[in-house]
């Protein structure tokens, strides 16, 4: 190894020992018992001589998580005066300066009030753990972003708050917070979850049994990938199975290209493989021949991909089966992603006479084909 790899990659060493660690418990909804686990873990680390403090916790008045603040040391809010109103954001910098060990930080997708120095919460806890600050959490399934439209087909909400999958895959615990959907509608007509005036609009909408069934799997799934990817980062390489590498292909014509970004993304997520998206531009598709909305969507799609964590890779080819190809070698692919066969994509391969030596090619190279619905 060249002494300046051999230098970096103690200092990434170093600088990863320093940096706190981060707790995240995941829930399938409000009320499920996030904020009450946090601070019950709080009062714990206290006893035991931990310098624990509240940087921020929303206990919506809900009497049994309210009362679990007694004898929690609580970090002020800072006040900010926006559109006419007093309001509270978190105090990053009180914290930094404070340094406690722990510090609880709730409601991890929320957004920051403008002029705030970061636009997402969860950029605040990754400043706070870069500090060398531990950080415990919490967050919705509903928030995380590959699985935004999931959610919305399952309950008709769009979730305009989410979190970039990253910054799930960077917790070093990831808990969750399970019950049944009984138990769920039981605590939300007792009261325990909103106020008596807010609990017939949630049974009619986000509180029925099939969607909480439907988004309990959700952080189920969750859950289990984060063990197997805990599992799969500390078995040794040769004894692991094959490294992942996906590659999802999308066209300026695509216009359902964010399923095919977001369910490669998922499946990146599950192997704990590395992945890129890749576009191919042919000579019809310059800058200067396709439209200006088609040129917005690919650099929204890029910028999707880029959130998700994925490898942008745009090539210029008249063959775009041939140009996978190449990519495929060069990035050592274990698995192309392509949409169904009404995806123009998945067209324009089929329509060439070469599709048959993709799939020779795929084959022989032991390379896997998913076509995503």
């Amino acid at each position: 190894m060249p002494k300046q790899n051999s230098a970096q990659h103690f200092l990434d060493l170093i600088q990863k020992s320093r940096k706190g660690k981060f707790k995240v418990y995941i829930g399938m909804s409000a009320g499920v018992g996030k904020t009450f686990r946090m601070l019950q873990e709080a009062h714990t680390l206290l006893r035991n001589g931990i310098d624990v403090k509240i940087g921020y916790i929303e206990t919506h008045f809900r009497k049994e998580t309210h009362e679990l603040l007694d004898g929690l040391p609580i970090i002020p809010r800072r006040s900010i005066f926006y559109k006419g109103k007093q309001l509270e954001e978190m105090d990053v910098q009180a914290i930094i300066n404070l340094r406690p060990e722990v510090v609880i930080v709730d409601e991890l997708a929320h957004t920051n009030i403008e002029g705030s120095k970061n636009e997402k919460r969860w950029q605040d806890v990754l400043e706070i753990l870069e500090a060398g600050i531990n950080v415990i959490s919490a967050v919705n399934i509903q928030h995380i972003e590959s699985l935004h439209q999931d959610v919305r087909q399952i309950s008709g909400v769009d979730v305009q708050e989410r979190i970039p999958d990253k910054v799930l895959q960077m917790a070093d615990e990831v808990v969750n917070i399970d019950l049944t959907s009984e138990d769920l509608i039981a605590r939300l007509k007792e009261g325990k979850i909103y106020t008596a005036d807010k609990i017939p609009s949630a049974l009619a909408n986000f509180f029925k049994p099939e969607q909480i069934l439907q988004l309990r799997e959700l952080a189920l799934r969750e859950v289990a990938s984060q063990v197997v990817r805990k599992v799969e980062s500390e078995v040794p390489r040769n004894l692991s199975l094959r490294h992942e590498k996906l590659l999802a292909c999308i066209s300026s014509n695509d216009k359902t290209a964010k399923t095919v970004i977001r369910k490669a993304a998922r499946l990146a997520s599950y192997y704990n493989g590395s992945w890129f998206v890749l576009y191919v531009e042919t000579p019809k598709e310059g800058p200067n021949r396709i439209a200006l909305d088609k040129q917005r969507h690919l650099i929204n799609n890029f910028k999707l991909a880029t959130e998700l964590g994925a490898g942008v890779i745009k090539v210029e080819s008249a063959d775009i089966t041939d140009a996978i190809l190449k990519v495929v070698a060069q990035k050592n692919i274990t698995t192309i992603c392509i949409g169904k066969p009404h995806f123009s994509l998945f067209k324009v391969i089929l329509s060439t006479t070469i599709f048959r030596r993709l799939l020779n090619n795929l084959s022989e190279s032991n390379v896997d084909l998913v076509i995503l619905s």
